[in-house]
C-alpha cells in the first residue's frame, strides 16, 4: 500500500517529522496553529493506522520470514565497501509488520493523538514541547515496524532524547532529578542492546543479493534462523555461554524498560513528575516497547534460552505483579498509585509471556494493547482532577460524585476495567494470560493471582475516598469534566467496553503470528535438548 509513490509504514512514521517541520517554522506567539499542526498530522497518522487495520491479512503467518511480514518496504540504506577482516558492511531500511507489531502500530496512532488534545494547557515554551512530542512519535512508531536491528535501535534511541527534555523542562518540581534518573536508566539498557546487537551482527551472515558472497546483516529475520549463524562465530550454536550473555544483556535492556523488578524505580519519579499527556505515552506505548522488544529479539533469537529461562521470568512476573499491588496500595498521591499499578499489570504481560503457549503470548500481547487504553484513562483522569484542584492527595477529596458526576462515571469505567472486571477488555487479556500460565507454572500462577485481589481493593479503596462520603465544601465549585477532556476520555472508553464484549477485534490480528512464535521458542528448545 503506497500514497506518491512512499510505502503506508514510511508515512505513518514520518508524518510526525513532516509536522515537526511545520511546527517549527509557525512564528513565535501563534499557539493556535502551533497546537492544531500536531494534531492534524497525528490524526493522519491514526487514518493510516485505521487503512493498516483494515487491509491486514489476518491469516499470515511466519513472524521469522518476510514471507509472514506484511506492508514490506525495503531499500538500501547504508553500504560501505570495507577494507578490514570484516569486509562489507551493508544496512537496509527495512520495515514491516505483522500480528505481533500491528496491535502496538495502532495503541502508538491512538495514544499519540490524544496525548496531543491533552496537551492543550501546556503554556511553557508550546512550540518546542509539540515538536518533542511529534520526534517522541516518530521513535515509538519506528520501533514497532522496523526489521533491520540497526534501524530498530535508531528508532529506540530517538524516543530518549524528547522524552528526557518533556520530563525534564515540563514536569514538576523534581522534574531535573526524574529526567536524569530515566535517562541513566535508558541508557544503561541501550548500550546492553547496543552491544548483543554487534555481537549478532558479526555472527549472522546472508548471501549479498548480487555479488552472492556472504555478508554481515542486521537483518532482524536473518538473526533468527541458525542456519545464518557462521560456524565458530560468537553466538554459533545452542545454548553457548555467550549467547547466554547476549540474551542477559538483551533482557536487561528490554527488563528497563517494561519496567521489571528491580529495574523500576525510575518509573514512579518519572511519571510522578512529568506532564499528564507524556505519563499517558510512558505508560500507553513507552513500557510496552520493553515486552515487544523481548517477543520481537529475544525469543525468536534465543529461543532456547528463553525457554530454560521461563520460571524465573515467571517468578519475576509474581513480583511485579504483587509488589506492585502493594506498593500501589501504600500511596497517597493519586499519580504514583496509577505508577505502581502499571508495574503491577505489566507484570501479567510477563506471565504471559513466561507460559511458552498460545494462550499465555495471546494473553500477554492483548493485555499490552488494553493496559495501554486503561492506563492511559488512568493517567488522563488524574489530570483532570489536578489541573482543577492542583492537589493528587487522595485523602484531600471525597463526594466528587456529586460536585462531578460526568467525570465520576468515566473514571469508574477505568478503575472498573484496570481491576478485570468481567465485559471490558481487562478481564480477557488477564484470564488468558492466567490460563496460558496455569498449564506451565502452577503454582507461580496460583501466586499471582493475589495481585488480582490487591488491585480490587486499592482501587476501590481509591474509589471511595474520592469520589464516595460527605462532599468535601473546599470542592464544592469544581467544575465537571469539559468537552474537550472527554474528546480524550470517551474513545478509550468505548474501546475499553468493545474489546471487553467482542475482544477478537483484536485477538485475531494477533493468534496466527503468535502461534508461529510459541513454535520457534518451542523448536529451540527441542535442539537445545537434542543430543
Amino acid at each position: 500500500m503506497e500514497f506518491l509513490g512512499i510505502g503506508v509504514l514510511t508515512w505513518i512514521t514520518f508524518v510526525p517529522i513532516i509536522g515537526m517541520a511545520a511546527v517549527l517554522m509557525v512564528p513565535k506567539g501563534n499557539d493556535a496553529a502551533i497546537k492544531w499542526i500536531p494534531a492534524v498530522a497525528t490524526f493522519l497518522q491514526l487514518v493510516l493506522a485505521a487503512m493498516i487495520y483494515l487491509n491486514f491479512n489476518k491469516g499470515m503467518t511466519g513472524i521469522n520470514s518476510l514471507e509472514g511480514m506484511q506492508f514490506v518496504e525495503k531499500a538500501r540504506w547504508i553500504d560501505v565497501e570495507g577494507v578490514s577482516w570484516f569486509g562489507r558492511i551493508q544496512i537496509e531500511y527495512f520495515m514491516g509488520v505483522d500480528g505481533l507489531s500491528v496491535t502496538m502500530v495502532l495503541l502508538t496512532a491512538l495514544i499519540s493523538f490524544i496525548a496531543v488534545f491533552a496537551s492543550w494547557n501546556i503554556d511553557k515554551a508550546l512550540k518546542g514541547y509539540m515538536a518533542m512530542l511529534l520526534l517522541l512519535d516518530t521513535g515509538m512508531m519506528g520501533v514497532f515496524v522496523a526489521l533491520d536491528f540497526f534501524l530498530f535501535y535508531v528508532f529506540w534511541e530517538v524516543m530518549l532524547l524528547p522524552m528526557y527534555f518533556l520530563i525534564g523542562i515540563w514536569g514538576g518540581p523534581r522534574r531535573e532529578y526524574a529526567a536524569i534518573k530515566f535517562f541513566l536508566y535508558t541508557l544503561l539498557g541501550s548500550v546492553l542492546i547496543l552491544l548483543a546487537m554487534i555481537a549478532l551482527y558479526f555472527s549472522v551472515t546472508i548471501p549479498d543479493a548480487v555479488t552472492g558472497e556472504r555478508i554481515h546483516t542486521f537483518n532482524m529475520l536473518a538473526m533468527m534462523d541458525p542456519a545464518n549463524y557462521e560456524p565458530g562465530s560468537l553466538l554459533a550454536g545452542v545454548g553457548t555461554y555467550w549467547r547466554y550473555l547476549a540474551y542477559i544483556a538483551l533482557f536487561i535492556g528490554f527488563a528497563i524498560k517494561v519496567p521489571i523488578f528491580p529495574f523500576h524505580t525510575w518509573l514512579p519519579d518519572a511519571h510522578v513528575e512529568a506532564p499528564t499527556a507524556i505519563s499517558v505515552i510512558l505508560a500507553g506505548v513507552l513500557l510496552k516497547m520493553g515486552t515487544y522488544g523481548l517477543l520481537r529479539v529475544s525469543y525468536p533469537m534465543f529461543p532456547e534460552i528463553a525457554q530454560a529461562y521461563a520460571v524465573p521470568l515467571a517468578v519475576v512476573a509474581f513480583i511485579n505483579i504483587v509488589y506492585g499491588a502493594l506498593c500501589a496500595m501504600a500511596q497517597q498521591d493519586f499519580k504514583k498509585l496509577i505508577a505502581y499499578s502499571s508495574i503491577s499489570h505489566m507484570g501479567v504481560v510477563l506471565l504471559g509471556m513466561s507460559a511458552m503457549n498460545s494462550q499465555g503470548m495471546v494473553g500477554a500481547v492483548f493485555q499490552m494493547f488494553n493496559h495501554g487504553t486503561i492506563t492511559a484513562m488512568l493517567f488522563l483522569i488524574v489530570g483532570v482532577i489536578y489541573d482543577r484542584s492542583h492537589t493528587r492527595d487522595l485523602d484531600a477529596f471525597g463526594g466528587l460524585a456529586v460536585t462531578m458526576p460526568k467525570y465520576t462515571g468515566v473514571m469508574t469505567v477505568a478503575f472498573f476495567a484496570a481491576l478485570g472486571l468481567p465485559g471490558l477488555s481487562g478481564f480477557i487479556s488477564e484470564a488468558f494470560s492466567f490460563l496460558g500460565a496455569f498449564q506451565t507454572h502452577r503454582y507461580i500462577t496460583i501466586a499471582s493471582t493475589l495481585g488480582i485481589v490487591l488491585t480490587a481493593a486499592y482501587m476501590l479503596w481509591t474509589l471511595q475516598r474520592v469520589f464516595l462520603g460527605s462532599p468535601n465544601e473546599k470542592w464544592a465549585g469544581l467544575p465537571d469534566i469539559n468537552g474537550r477532556e472527554l474528546f480524550t476520555l470517551v474513545p478509550l472508553a468505548v474501546i475499553v467496553l468493545v474489546l471487553g464484549v467482542y475482544p477478537s477485534l483484536a485477538i485475531d490480528l494477533m493468534t496466527a503470528s503468535l502461534n508461529n512464535l510459541v513454535d520457534i521458542v518451542a523448536g529451540g528448545s527441542a535442539l537445545a535438548m537434542a543430543p
